[in-house]
């Protein structure tokens, strides 16, 4: 046993946004070492099959909109798991320091005295970004990368700084956007953004029913509600994604398969 995963710790770790083979060496370890795992709900089964055999398997949700446990019980859960001696891995979709909530749930362990590490993951927008064969980042085109979440607390609206966000240099990456897909539209072209920006939904990026779909800024609102599934979706906005536009026709066709 590797001495990084003594008996009584906890690692955050990242599962990537859902195939298995983009897990990190590291990652695929810890899992395997781990006495207990807690995971979220869009932590597939190829990742959670990682795990020993003999290993205390506890579904945690965590997905927007719907029901899962409070924050506060899973901190408390994890906490006892490693007071108990128990080497616990703390499987998060994604990366766990990108909307991951990682912060409450070191918190809690430092609190309490338990060694506990973070092991990134894949985040979707790479994952998404390589399916559709483009690069987020553009010489003279894309210049920045800006990470938001369209997912507000219930009852709340979404705040956030649309003027800084509608930069036509930028490529935009909003996460669990689907819902948001209207007002994420109105509110960047209010701000400047013009209405033929590129934007790409891209729907359980990485797993075999991944459904992408590229079309205008304008256009969003009708795309979020008709080209995708009830998977969680990323989307990706900005002059950068034109470069999906831009391949041959076959390529294109792909696109919206």
């Amino acid at each position: 046993m590797s001495g990084d995963f003594p008996s009584g710790s906890v690692w955050l770790v990242g599962a990537g946004p859902g195939d298995p083979e983009l897990l990190t060496r590291k990652a695929e370890r810890l899992i395997a070492a781990a006495d207990t795992v807690f995971y979220d709900a869009l932590v597939g089964p190829g990742v959670l099959a990682l795990a020993s055999p003999d290993a205390r398997m506890v579904h945690v949700g965590k997905r927007s909109g719907r029901h899962s446990r409070a924050q506060g019980d899973i901190d408390a859960m994890i906490v006892a798991a490693a007071q108990s001696g128990e080497r616990v891995v703390r499987l998060k979709g994604g990366d766990p320091s990108i909307f991951g909530r990682s912060n409450e749930e070191l918190a809690a362990c430092h609190a309490a005295g338990i060694a506990v590490r973070i092991c990134p993951g894949i985040t979707a927008a790479s994952a998404a970004a390589a399916s559709l064969g483009l690069s987020l980042t553009l010489r003279g085109t894309a210049r920045k990368l800006t990470f938001v979440t369209a997912h507000a607390r219930a009852g709340e609206a979404l705040s956030l700084d649309w003027a800084a966000l509608a930069d036509p240099y930028a490529t935009l990456a909003v996460y669990m956007g689907k819902a948001a897909a209207r007002e994420v539209s109105a509110q960047l072209i209010a701000h400047g953004l013009p209405v033929d920006t590129p934007v790409a939904l891209v729907e359980n990026a990485s797993l075999a029913n991944e459904r992408r779909f590229v079309t205008t800024l304008r256009l969003l609102p009708l795309a979020a509600r008709s080209a995708l599934g009830d998977g969680p979706a990323l989307l990706l906005i900005g002059a950068a994604i034109g470069e999906a536009v831009s391949q041959p026709t076959q390529a294109r066709a792909a696109l919206t398969a």
